[in-house]
């Protein structure tokens, strides 16, 4: 009897899966690189992430008025938090981890709410007992809910998702700008904008892109790390670098639990932290669906679940060895994008190499010597990239409908708010300002809320990323070589 067309792909379904796994092609998130590779790679993720790992406790130790040997420890406890929190998410345990390459790092949506709720403590340790209480009670509370978060990413579409990731680019890319005049510490003295620190950080930028327009996939895929060793060279060898912090610091430190006392439970600054991570959840959601569109790697919900029950156990393990609230870094998925390196155990051996930091201060200490300008510079692309992902998923939203237009529009005005008008927040009481003195954050609640309004509530459909097309392009990339190192 003659096989119908029907029954033919069937057997051919059938011989197809029964082909030697050799014969199978290995996603390139899934590709086990030689441990060289993992290691260089591994560390431009680290030199990438740096910067921005650090910012959040100098911010709050500072405003909480910290010594700097409790700096110093607030900061080798965020960076070992962040080492593990990394492995976690990208090589997964049981249920946790997306199992994708995303570096885990202190979301920047927590500094304003921390800040808030440590000054209203009476500042100093004091001010973190009450921070960590708050941390770890939002922690707990992202692990449990994650499943349900994830059965409700249908009312987060493209027009969401996409605005929420452009609005984390277009917030962050000050911050990298901020860097390449030589850095928030300079502001209101004559060296900050000076054509020194601009002339460092536009020929850090314009090597990198040197280094991309070469073509050479090897030069491409190190441009970031290349970018910020010749930047620093340039630095040191004109007398702007200073290793002397290296020279002083410790070779070896341990961060221990609950190194400045157990931690208190109060209501209200659990509120404004259980605010902070609904925001981090979609910061999250954004984050792995970016990811996703990058490495042709399908996301579902259950990928979202395991996603967020990461950062739930990254921000508890905050809380208990004294660092914050963990989300999937912006930045580094700009770097996978450049780089072209998508595998996940870049991540992991990246994650290695925090702890190392975190245990090691003196080690920490030479990466932290990176001029400001240097670091700004190449940050200024891997935002701006952070950005152009957010527009790529908007690119799925229906933008010729009015009403996917004005969520946008008025989400990007939100967004830009509390930067541009900073006295509004000023007024405001510090349980409002400490949830909403947020650009990411802002920006994030107004987008979802319009969606409910004007999409959800009145039954209109959205459109659903495509993800069998998205995996149908991956297949063709990898067999025209696309994917090759």
């Amino acid at each position: 009897m003659a096989r119908t067309p029907r029954q033919s792909s069937r057997t051919s379904s059938r011989q197809h899966s029964r082909e030697p796994a050799s014969r199978q092609r290995t996603h390139p998130v899934d590709e086990l690189l030689p441990v060289p590779r993992l290691a260089l790679y591994g560390f431009q993720h680290v030199l990438a992430f740096y910067a921005a790992a650090v910012i959040v406790p100098v911010l709050l130790g500072n405003a909480l008025g910290l010594s700097r040997e409790e700096l110093v420890h607030l900061i080798n406890a965020d960076l070992l938090t962040c080492g593990v929190a990394s492995i976690i998410q990208a090589l997964g345990v049981w249920k946790i981890g997306a199992r994708l390459p995303l570096v885990q790092g202190v979301t920047f949506t927590a500094v304003s709410p921390m800040i808030a709720i440590g000054t209203g403590a009476g500042g100093g340790t004091a001010g973190l007992l009450v921070v960590y209480g708050a941390v770890i009670t939002a922690g707990i509370a992202t692990f449990l809910f994650a499943p349900l978060f994830s059965k409700l990413v249908k009312y987060f579409p493209p027009v969401v998702i996409g605005t929420v990731l452009t609005i984390i680019g277009i917030t962050l890319i000050p911050v990298a700008l901020q860097d390449a005049a030589g850095g928030a510490h300079l502001i209101g003295t004559p060296a900050y904008g000076s054509p020194k620190n601009l002339a460092y950080a536009l020929g850090t930028l314009l090597f990198i892109l040197a280094l991309v327009r070469v073509g050479k996939p090897l030069l491409s895929s190190l441009a970031v790390l290349l970018g910020l060793v010749a930047g620093t060279t340039v630095a040191w060898i004109s007398g702007d670098v200073d290793f002397g912090v290296v020279e002083q610091a410790d070779w070896f430190g341990v961060t221990t639990p609950f190194h400045y006392g157990m931690p208190r439970f109060e209501l209200f600054p659990i509120i404004a932290m259980l605010v902070v991570m609904l925001i981090t959840m979609v910061e999250t959601t954004g984050d792995v669906y970016a990811i996703g569109e990058i490495t042709r790697k399908r996301v579902d919900a259950d990928t979202i679940a395991r996603a967020l029950r990461a950062d739930g156990v990254a921000t508890v393990l905050g809380g208990i060895l004294n660092s914050f609230p963990y989300v999937a870094f912006a930045e580094n998925i700009g770097l996978v994008r450049m780089s072209r390196i998508m595998s996940r155990y870049v991540v992991a051996a990246a994650g290695v190499f925090m702890i190392a930091l975190g245990l090691l201060p003196k080690a920490g200490s030479l990466v932290a010597s990176i001029p400001h300008p240097v670091l700004g510079g190449a940050a200024v692309s891997m935002f701006g990239i952070v950005a152009a992902v957010g527009v790529q998923i908007l690119g799925k939203a229906d933008l010729r409908e009015e009403r996917n237009t004005l969520i946008l529009a008025v989400s990007l005005g939100a967004a830009l708010l509390p930067t541009t008008v900073a006295p509004f927040f000023e007024r405001m009481p510090d349980s409002v300002r400490a949830v909403l003195d947020s650009g990411i954050t802002l920006g994030a609640l107004t987008a979802i809320a319009l969606n409910l309004v004007f999409n959800v509530f009145t039954g209109r459909s959205t459109m659903d990323i495509d993800w069998d097309d998205v995996e149908d392009n991956s297949n063709s990339l990898a067999g025209s070589g696309t994917f090759a190192h």
